[in-house]
């Protein structure tokens, strides 16, 4: 068993002809173009996706590999998963050569061989370069063809950072030099997804609604921080991908992610510096109006240098733990506390804070000012109330939510009504503690 740790690069059409020529000026051992066939089998129930694992027989010439990706986790565009790989003789599948380890308990190995088909394939050219960078040995592999599935296709044009060697600090800053160019960003969604996509009928996909942050019970501070972080890039991420696909709503979510960074920022400010988070509010705050504006395609922004800066730079910061630089020892105290603690001591601010600036009614424009703090503060309870039944807290943020939307309406005569219901409200997390 080894980690698979890649950064993966999607490739805009109109940088594919100078692509090679920009990895290739930092040296390297090159591979030139192989054709590669991967099969991914399924059961007919996906039981394999349930359960996390992805499985598939990679041919290369007259060479095959059984592989099976277990479980991982993607930050950004930073793939990790473990993964096995087994050398086969031909393109068949044999699991006995896997370990027993990887399948769900009392998985019968030879039914489930038995159930096991082709779901779908892929198919694409690789060019390969293997640098050292650092301490490290990086693969980037460039890839060009198809995911396929049946009768529908998508294209695939990718460049892939493996860490082959080494430590995830110099894959992210390897991954850097590559961006002053502009012509690619992030992806998200592997080879596999997007077959297992293509697989269920190619379905569109829809604007997500921004969930609780829901922290393991026991987390830290830090831990904490950094779950609210990876929501919000995995928002981003996924809001980004349907943007370009056309599903223009799906903007007004990447600037909500964006909202919930700098909110994170602000609910943890009393523990890492404001220096800390200097570099990162400064790319956000130049991205953000680029975004909003009306004129704005994302075929060509995405693509863009600074917004591939600004992703990269956020991803590192989260994986690397960038604020341990700046912290003293009094902030490493809090951030080893209890994030449940913190979060009611926060949700019961952020509750007060809202109540005297709304504890009174207000002129069109006194509404108007004190929109962008109501906004912060709804991102905050989406950030610190995910111990507490969905419910309650859904209910105490549309009523929050509901004030906004009124103040946003011009004309509306439900203002009023709308903020005495959301200051009169109790607090959620009052009442559950006094069970």
């Amino acid at each position: 068993m080894s980690e698979e740790i890649e950064i993966k690069f999607i490739v805009h059409s109109g940088a594919v002809s100078t692509l090679a020529e920009r990895v290739s000026a930092g040296g390297g051992v090159h591979t030139p173009p192989q054709r590669l066939i991967n099969i991914y089998f399924e059961t007919a129930g996906l039981d394999l996706r349930h359960h996390g694992i992805g499985l598939r027989i990679r041919g290369n010439n007259d060479r095959y590999e059984m592989t099976a990706k277990t479980a991982g986790k993607v930050i950004g565009g930073l793939h990790q998963h473990p993964e096995y790989n087994i050398p086969v003789s031909g393109p068949e599948l044999n699991l006995s050569l896997l370990p027993a380890e990887i399948w769900p308990v009392g998985t019968d190995i030879k039914d489930l061989q038995n159930q096991l088909k082709p779901l779908f394939r892929t198919d694409y050219r690789r060019e390969k370069w293997v640098v050292e960078f650092g301490d490290s040995e990086i693969e980037v592999a460039f890839d060009r063809g198809d995911v396929v599935a049946g009768e529908l296709l998508e294209p695939i044009c990718e460049l892939e950072l493996e860490l082959l060697q080494g430590n995830t600090a110099d894959l992210l800053a390897y991954a850097q030099t590559l961006t002053a160019e502009g012509g690619l960003r992030l992806g998200s969604l592997s080879k596999a997804a997007r077959g297992y996509h293509l697989a269920e009928g190619n379905p569109p996909r829809e604007v997500r609604a921004l969930p609780l942050l829901r922290a393991n019970p026991k987390a830290t501070v830090e831990q904490g921080l950094s779950e609210a972080l990876s929501l919000a890039l995995a928002h981003w991420q996924y809001h980004e991908e349907i943007w370009l696909r056309g599903v223009a709503p799906s903007r007004d979510a990447i600037l909500t992610a964006f909202t919930l960074i700098r909110e994170t920022f602000v609910v943890m400010g009393n523990m890492i510096p404001r220096k800390a988070t200097t570099h990162l509010r400064a790319l956000l705050a130049d991205l953000s109006p680029l975004i909003a504006r009306a004129d704005c395609d994302p075929q060509v922004l995405c693509y863009e240098a600074a917004y591939l800066q600004c992703k990269l730079a956020l991803t590192s910061w989260l994986i690397l733990s960038g604020w341990q630089k700046s912290i003293d020892d009094d902030g490493r105290r809090k951030l080893n506390g209890s994030f449940k603690r913190f979060s009611d001591i926060t949700l019961s601010r952020c509750a007060a804070e809202l109540k005297v600036a709304f504890g009174r009614a207000l002129s069109p424009e006194e509404y108007l000012q004190q929109l962008p703090r109501l906004e912060r503060r709804i991102m905050a309870f989406h950030l610190l109330s995910g111990a507490y039944p969905t419910q309650k807290v859904l209910s105490y943020i549309l009523h929050w939510q509901a004030l906004e939307q009124a103040i946003l309406l011009p004309g509306t005569n439900d203002v009023e009504h709308m903020r005495r219901q959301a200051v009169t409200q109790p607090g959620f997390w009052r009442s559950v503690n006094r069970r």
